[in-house]
């Protein structure tokens, strides 16, 4: 890898880098979190699971479609529930991975779906990290949505950013800047784009919903688990301890 930058990066050049990356990284990433994750949907690092927070219930006979599901666990785990549920990546070696029959293969900015059909669309961790213009992509998610029905999804805590990316105690004091909008950049030898991430502040997050026509009807920070001893990248106990690793934002597609 060349380098790093903090610079700006359309949406063509981050999903190509998203579907190389994941690609990739498919077999070692579910290798080191697949047993995790294979406990049912987990929102974040954290631990938080809808076992507990029920935000997409109730389930039975409930239509719904996860975006940058990975393996599909939590579409998965959401049809034990009685849950109808497609999960969608862009990566299709992550969705090789997958225990579920119901895939699709596509980028999240242009779902291959007819509008209205969904009672819910939910993404943990999925597509909206590594995409510029999230009003877009969350307006293209409300299309497929049924009026009344929810969109959740799950992103890195805004405030993170303005923090180092370690697990250890130099990641407890701020390094940056939380109002510095410009992506995460990772280029290769070349100078090819190889992998994103977009960040926005609690507000812009706020402002895309509006701009997607949703109604934000909660906003979760959940707090590390005890019983959770994992490091997971920048995610840790100690970290957990002090500072919100994940924002979860539960929103519904008015009538």
């Amino acid at each position: 890898m060349a380098g790093l930058a903090r610079r700006d990066v359309d949406g063509d050049i981050s999903a190509r880098a998203a579907r190389a990356w994941w690609d990739a990284h498919a077999r070692q990433y579910l290798l080191e979190h697949g047993t995790f994750l294979d406990a049912g949907l987990i929102w974040g690092p954290e631990g938080a699971n809808e076992l507990e927070l029920a935000i997409l219930a109730p389930y039975d006979g409930s239509v719904g479609l996860e975006i940058g599901s990975g393996a599909a666990q939590g579409a998965a785990y959401l049809a034990t529930l009685g849950a109808r549920v497609i999960a969608a990546d862009i990566s299709f070696e992550m969705l090789k991975g997958a225990k579920h029959d119901l895939l699709v293969q596509t980028d999240g900015r242009l779902l291959p779906f007819p509008d209205e059909i969904f009672d819910f669309v939910f993404s943990a961790y999925g597509a909206l990290p590594f995409l510029p213009d999230a009003g877009r992509v969350l307006a293209e998610w409300r299309r497929v949505i049924k009026p009344g029905g929810r969109l959740v999804f799950s992103v890195t805590h805004p405030i993170r950013w303005a923090f180092p990316d370690s697990p250890n105690s130099d990641g407890l004091t701020a390094s940056g800047s939380y109002f510095d909008r410009r992506p995460y950049v990772e280029e290769n030898d070349l100078g090819e784009v190889i992998y994103t991430e977009h960040h926005r502040t609690i507000g812009d997050w706020i402002g895309a919903i509006n701009v997607a026509e949703l109604q934000l009807i909660r906003l979760i920070e959940p707090e590390w688990k005890s019983s959770n001893a994992q490091i997971w990248g920048g995610w840790s106990p100690l970290r957990g301890a002090h500072l919100p690793g994940t924002a979860i934002f539960a929103c519904q597609r008015p009538n």
